[in-house]
């Protein structure tokens, strides 16, 4: 289960962290990552971070997000600088998860959480 928060209300130019904290059996942790989906837009991926730290961000927030993960706690989170408008979404955490070391690897999704950008 990946459980988001940090959701809220904001003004243009601040900012924010979501964290994103996994729970349940878990073997190993491979990518995660943050997306969102604003009102009447399709889903998008806004940064992703491997198990190697390794990351990657969505051209839009290049600059003023960025991406970590905790592995000991099973967490990632994304720290949001210089908020504008149009980041206003929800945002959903994503993990390429394997719960035991004989299964597969699985794709979860969090249930998302809110935030909105006053300018």
């Amino acid at each position: 289960q990946l459980q988001a928060c940090g959701g809220g209300l904001v003004q243009a130019g601040g900012f924010l962290r979501l964290s994103c904290a996994v729970s349940g059996n878990i073997f190993r942790i491979n990518v995660m990552g943050w997306y969102r989906q604003a009102p009447g837009k399709q889903r998008e991926l806004v940064a992703k971070v491997t198990r190697a730290d390794s990351t990657n961000y969505a051209d839009a927030v290049k600059g003023r997000f960025t991406i970590s993960r905790d592995n000991a706690k099973n967490t990632v989170y994304l720290q949001m600088n210089s908020l504008k408008p149009e980041d206003t979404a929800v945002y959903l955490c994503n993990g390429d998860i394997r719960s035991q070391s004989w299964l597969s690897e699985q794709n979860y999704w969090g249930q998302g959480t809110k935030f909105t950008v006053s300018s």
